[in-house]
């Protein structure tokens, strides 16, 4: 049997949120199991709350010298991940991507040979990158009975495509605007020798960054079904656990899972950190009270606030803003902060601000609760 806390702790030393870690920022990335990473920036401050040493800057210069690359991987979401892990991951999770694909777009490709599609915009983005407005534009004009975004979906789900520099890098005045073009994995990173990583390999990554966890979890954080059979064959080699519902939870031996008192520091997790995104049961982090509160944070499209974990569990969220007279982080407590809970979420935010806010003026500010 493996209490709740415990499970949380587990996990916040896997995810190296119980102190910032000195380790360099792509071993660190592939020690994380890669970040969600949909939106241009906002996942820069996930390694901020976790990395020592290391600017938003140094990140950004792996993006340029391509170890660290943007693509679309687990639930066909854009996710930061080494060079070496989007080479590994992609052909095992990409029949998950086509088969989505299949279903939203398949019927909108008004005839079109999904081969002949593929092939033409492996050509028209790896002659030079390009934005998705003109590889429609040139796929369109060959293909006219078809929708156009149709044939850029079906192209992104048959081919890795990497989201190019400067989209998505990091200047010295901060965050670095730019086109989302795209070309292909082996465009942008030349062709590849490596070997495709198993359901296993992945399996065993994922149990390593999050366990532990159970067969469900690992199914929600890559996209893949039938895992089931899948941890049955690693189970021989596994620490299989209880959590307090009954559930049957795996791990890696060896993996560290501190004791129950082990203390948690304050920490500001990014809108779509992995910690909440990776699990089909989320009650390790945030109670279920909390969780209704924190559902009335989101916007009507769906964006939502970043998090704020105080002794592992969610008490608050946050936001960060830019303008022209500088960077402000506003907290905002989704439950009473505890008795000196106050200091240490505005000392954080002022840790974090500092870091993303470079030559800016910034100002951490405590909202109105939730």
């Amino acid at each position: 049997m493996v209490s709740r806390r415990a499970l949380n702790r587990a996990t916040l030393a896997r995810q190296l949120l119980l102190e910032r870690s000195p380790m360099p920022v792509v071993e660190a990335v592939e020690h994380l199991g890669g970040l969600q990473a949909q939106t241009p920036h906002s996942w820069y401050l996930g390694l901020g709350a976790r990395l020592s040493g290391v600017t938003p800057e140094d990140v950004s210069a792996r993006l340029e010298d391509r170890s660290l690359v943007r693509v679309a991987l687990h639930r066909s979401t854009i996710h930061l991940v080494s060079a070496r892990d989007c080479r590994a991951w992609r052909p095992l999770i990409q029949p998950v991507i086509v088969r989505s694909t299949n279903t939203n777009y398949g019927k909108r490709l008004g005839g079109a040979d999904v081969g002949a599609v593929v092939a033409a915009g492996r050509q028209v983005l790896e002659e030079s990158p390009q934005t998705f407005a003109v590889l429609e534009k040139e796929l369109g004009a060959r293909w006219p009975a078809a929708d156009p975004h149709a044939l850029s979906a079906t192209v992104r789900a048959q081919l890795p495509l990497i989201q190019v520099p400067p989209r998505g890098t990091w200047g010295p005045s901060g965050p670095v605007s730019g086109p989302i073009a795209h070309t292909t994995a082996d465009a942008w990173l030349g062709p590849s020798s490596s070997a495709v990583a198993g359901a296993e390999e992945l399996v065993l990554r994922y149990l390593a960054a999050f366990g532990p966890a159970g067969v469900k979890d690992a199914q929600v954080w890559t996209g893949l079904t039938r895992l089931r059979e899948v941890f049955d064959r690693l189970r021989p080699s596994l620490v299989v656990l209880t959590d307090p519902d009954g559930r049957e939870l795996f791990d890696v031996p060896g993996a560290p899972r501190p004791d129950d008192d082990t203390p948690a520091p304050v920490r500001l997790l990014y809108d779509f950190d992995n910690l909440h995104l990776s699990y089909a049961e989320r009650t390790r982090f945030q109670r279920p009270e909390t969780a209704q509160a924190r559902a009335r944070t989101f916007t009507k499209n769906g964006v939502l606030p970043g998090t704020i974990l105080a002794d592992g569990d969610v008490c608050g969220v946050w936001t960060l803003a830019r303008a022209r007279t500088g960077v402000t982080l506003t907290v905002r407590p989704l439950t009473k902060w505890a008795p000196g809970q106050a200091s240490a979420i505005e000392s954080e935010a002022t840790t974090m601000v500092d870091w993303a806010a470079g030559p800016s003026a910034r100002t951490v500010e405590v909202g109105d609760p939730v």
